[in-house]
């Protein structure tokens, strides 16, 4: 079920800024999960009711919702509808369908490693709550507290970014971001733009450029938006501008999110973000990446081993319905790239910065 609001009549946000919540439970044990259809935007609010695991799938690989911690948040919120709707009374068959739910939901998009941390996570608090089994409707509730949780900590984890990253962001400059990394991406308040709203709250005069990120356009539809929505300058440049635009002086930092961040600090991100990094360090330009701990995936040495996401031809050929290329031309459409440590000036974690990026400063601070 969906319910569509033009988007003209949403309350522009003033400082302190108030997070547009896209995901988000609704209820208690027999609610739902609401999200903010992404798709829609800029043109329609359409906030889509998910009921089954079936719905918040088709969500998560359609980006419907999108950015690796809201995916996150999304499949932990989708465990809890698959168990509660799964024919299960005892306690072999209640963990047969929280298997089955995770290993479902684990399929619907590969490269962000929040999906498979908030899955796994639900799974080990399941297998642990069915030790002390209890009826269904209890154990259900039990495990809609760990979303619930996953959730929470992920807002907070936000907010700490937004703090760390702030420190990195001058006074009286612009920031390039690439893609959307705010509270559309998120539980609450983002991760790159985090630090753009902290250093906002704390009276520095900053403007955004950003990228329009082809061929989803999700830096003009969604990055342009939200901002505007929280009263932030923001110019929005075509993605091949960049260079012109750093070679200009318009730019004094860039910062970006992440989808999986290895144990050296290679960072794999929308696609674009390691031609921004090359841009960066060319103009002498500090490129900061901007995530949660749970992004970090340390059992993999280095970013050539995070598999990328090859994504459907005619996103590139059709770009929202219109025919922009000739038939059966080849397409080759990477939905990320990964942006190797050495062209990372810094990574902000909510539990601190990392400089330099290398594997022992990572261990260092994630502990």
């Amino acid at each position: 079920m969906i319910f569509s609001t033009p988007v003209s009549s949403l309350y522009k946000h003033t400082m302190p800024f108030q997070p547009i919540i896209a995901t988000r439970w609704v209820g208690l044990t027999d609610g739902y999960l609401e999200l903010l259809d992404q798709t829609r935007l800029p043109g329609e609010l359409v906030r889509l009711e998910c009921r089954d695991v079936a719905t918040v799938f088709e969500a998560i690989r359609s980006l419907r919702v999108r950015g690796a911690p809201a995916i996150g948040v999304a499949a932990a919120y989708g465990t809890v509808l698959g168990v509660r709707n799964a024919a299960s009374r005892d306690e072999p068959s209640w963990l047969a369908a929280l298997d089955a739910v995770t290993d479902e939901l684990a399929q619907a998009r590969p490269t962000a490693v929040n999906l498979f941390w908030a899955l796994e996570r639900m799974r080990a608090f399941g297998r642990l709550l069915a030790h002390r089994w209890d009826d269904v409707p209890r154990m259900t509730g039990r495990l809609l507290e760990e979303a619930h949780r996953i959730r929470d900590e992920d807002a907070a984890m936000c907010r700490a970014i937004g703090r760390f990253g702030a420190e990195l962001l001058p006074a009286n400059s612009g920031v390039l971001t690439h893609c959307n990394t705010g509270s559309l991406a998120t539980a609450e308040y983002g991760t790159a733009l985090a630090a753009i709203y902290t250093a906002l709250e704390q009276g520095k005069n900053i403007r955004v450029y950003a990228d329009e990120t082809r061929p989803l356009l999700q830096g003009a539809r969604l990055t342009a938006w939200e901002l505007q929505q929280a009263g932030v300058p923001v110019t929005l440049i075509c993605d091949n501008a960049a260079a012109q635009v750093m070679r200009e002086g318009r730019v004094s930092a860039v910062i970006v999110g992440a989808d999986r961040i290895a144990a050296n600090g290679d960072a794999a991100n929308k696609i674009g973000t390691y031609g921004a990094a090359i841009l960066a360090k060319y103009h002498k330009i500090p490129f900061y990446v901007a995530a949660p701990s749970s992004t970090f995936d340390l059992k993999l040495e280095t970013g050539a081993d995070i598999p990328i996401e090859q994504r459907d031809p005619r996103e590139v050929t059709h770009g929202f319905g219109k025919a922009t290329a000739p038939e059966n031309v080849d397409v080759y459409n990477p939905a990320f790239d990964v942006t190797p440590a050495e062209l990372i000036t810094a990574l902000v974690t909510e539990k601190g910065i990392i400089r330099p990026v290398n594997s022992g400063a990572i261990a260092r601070v994630l502990g």
